[in-house]
């Protein structure tokens, strides 16, 4: 199994995330990788991403020089991985890796394996604000999952490495969701817990990331919804 983990000024929590993740992944299988795309971080998250390669021979560590966006980096993510399952979620602490013992015993059913938030804990206008976006987004898309922003996600290697992705910023997941749909592969959902936030601030709500996501937003939905286009390489 390969499991990625975007990160970007993550610093406070990177290094617990990265550790229990190789505890859970030990327990699951004997092969297995973890990834940590470094997304132009300038806390010290690079740093931290470094030393846990230096100690970890399974762990590897991927940098953007300048900052791609989220897209970006599980773009890098997926790309990188090689094994026949890939998971991935957040580096800020908000899913808890151990939830992933949840979602394994489950992929003989199954090529999307993909948690929704059993319990949001965010402030209560990310609550509204994440409410009404799935309400938009499953109407807009026929998601075929309840909870696409989610990002506690185990997926078949060969599906999300054959996915032709091409959004940089939060319309990433959507994408990712619809390609695979296309693609033929059946889903599973499973609850997750979600925390608070440890530390740092999302990044989600900025002004600029908002107005990238709904320019990808339009533009996906024209190209897979009206035109019909795959995201099959």
């Amino acid at each position: 199994m390969s499991a990625f983990f975007p990160c970007y000024n993550d610093a406070a929590t990177l290094e617990k995330v990265v550790e229990k993740a190789l505890s859970v992944l030990s327990r699951i299988s004997d092969d297995f990788e973890v990834i940590v795309v470094d997304d132009g971080s300038r806390d010290g998250s690079r740093a931290i991403a470094n030393e846990l390669a230096a100690r970890h021979p399974e762990v590897r560590v991927v940098h953007h020089e300048q900052n791609r966006g989220y897209g970006g980096a599980l773009k890098t993510g997926i790309k990188s991985s090689s094994k026949d399952w890939v998971f991935y979620t957040d580096s800020d602490g908000q899913y808890d890796v151990e939830d992933l013992l949840k979602l394994q015993p489950l992929t003989g059913q199954g090529d999307v394996i993909n948690g929704y938030k059993a319990g949001r804990n965010d402030p209560w206008y990310r609550v509204i604000l994440g409410s009404m976006y799935n309400f938009f987004i499953h109407r807009m898309f026929a998601i075929p999952i309840r909870d696409v922003d989610c990002d506690f996600r185990l997926m078949r290697g060969n599906l999300a490495r054959s996915l032709a992705l091409r959004s940089n910023g939060g319309a990433i997941c959507v994408e990712m969701i619809k390609g695979l749909q296309a693609a033929g592969a059946t889903f599973i959902e499973v609850p997750v817990e979600h925390h608070e936030r440890e530390s740092g601030k999302s990044q989600f709500f900025k002004p600029r990331n908002l107005v990238v996501m709904m320019g990808e937003l339009l533009s996906l939905w024209w190209k897979v919804v009206v035109r019909r286009e795959t995201y099959v390489a």
